[in-house]
């Protein structure tokens, strides 16, 4: 008798923690029920796509003893990040694609949107040592070896990580504790837009927030676009072949920098500041934004640098060759 009451008051604590978890629902997609599986097929091939090519890259720094330098450390960081910010956003946006109902509880909803600014503020972080060693590189040669020893990379990969997470953790904490009115967001996953889901807007969330954003995106970008301008500076008074290696090897992390601070004005201005786009646009800028950063980083790196695309070309001309075997 007294297990089965013990039974029932678990069961009933049970009913009363699931209907205290708040649900937020997605509300971006648009005509989900018409074009469900293309739109499944389409993501699905993209996240693929993504996790194969970053990691193909990322293999073949591993792997080969050449690519363990401080630039292709960094790139190899880089792309491993981009793998962490697909994987916060692309098996829940397959799983919501498949459901009847697009939702997520409010902490999930929290914990996605700190992940998604985690990756984010360590890609502008990244960026900037990324930057910070083609300066040491091409402006100060000789002392290269001792400025970017092993010690200076794995403080910049270590602090590139943990400072972006404890300032975003403190935002997450912020908004945990905050008091609901709305319950749908006008994207399909959860980042900037839970600001419109308060009752009243915190003025502590909107000053942290723009502190945050100082310190992982502007202070960084500032720090890059100072840093390429002292190299192309320097290296315009020197030879020809230093400025063409200084070009070479600077333009793949402008291009990088400029598709992400692309992405950020997006997911920033438009998302805060709702404009008011079409259900469509809106979802088509939003899958830009998300696919154009993990999957152009590895295009960019494997294109531009010839190193890493020499040991693609022969990687893929060895499957070529195990495949022509296997068919003889």
């Amino acid at each position: 008798m007294e297990n089965r009451k013990r039974k029932l008051t678990f069961l009933f604590l049970s009913m009363d923690v699931e209907l205290n978890v708040t649900l937020v629902t997605f509300g971006g997609f648009a005509e989900l029920h018409k074009y469900r599986y293309l739109y499944f097929v389409v993501i699905f091939t993209l996240y693929i796509l993504i996790l194969c090519c970053n990691s193909t890259i990322v293999c073949l720094i591993w792997t080969h003893k050449t690519f363990h330098e401080p630039m292709y450390i960094f790139i190899a960081a880089l792309l491993i990040n981009s793998v962490l910010y697909s994987m916060t956003i692309y098996p829940k946006l397959l799983s919501d694609v498949l459901s009847e109902k697009q939702i997520i509880s409010y902490p999930l909803c929290v914990f996605q949107g700190f992940s998604y600014y985690t990756s984010g503020g360590s890609e502008f972080l990244l960026l900037a040592a990324m930057a910070y060693d083609r300066y040491v590189s091409i402006c100060k040669p000789l002392q290269y070896p001792v400025i970017m020893n092993r010690i200076t990379i794995y403080v910049c990969l270590i602090l590139a990580w943990l400072i972006p997470a404890f300032e975003t953790s403190v935002l997450g904490v912020l908004y945990s504790n905050v008091k609901l009115c709305s319950f749908t967001l006008t994207g399909i996953f959860c980042n900037n837009s839970i600001y419109k889901l308060q009752c009243v807007p915190s003025v502590t969330i909107s000053i942290y927030g723009v502190v945050t954003l100082i310190n992982l995106v502007l202070l960084p970008m500032l720090f890059i676009l100072f840093t390429y301008i002292r190299i192309l500076r320097i290296s315009y008074h020197c030879c020809r072949e230093t400025r063409r290696k200084a070009l070479k090897t600077c333009l793949p992390h402008l291009l990088v920098l400029v598709n992400f601070s692309c992405f950020i004005f997006f997911d920033i201005i438009i998302v805060r500041l709702d404009s008011d786009l079409s259900k469509t646009l809106r979802l088509t800028l939003t899958f830009q934004s998300i696919l154009f950063h993990p999957l152009l980083n590895p295009i960019i790196y494997g294109l531009k640098m010839n190193e890493i695309f020499k040991h693609i070309k022969i990687l893929l001309c060895q499957r070529k060759e195990i495949k022509f075997i296997e068919m003889s």
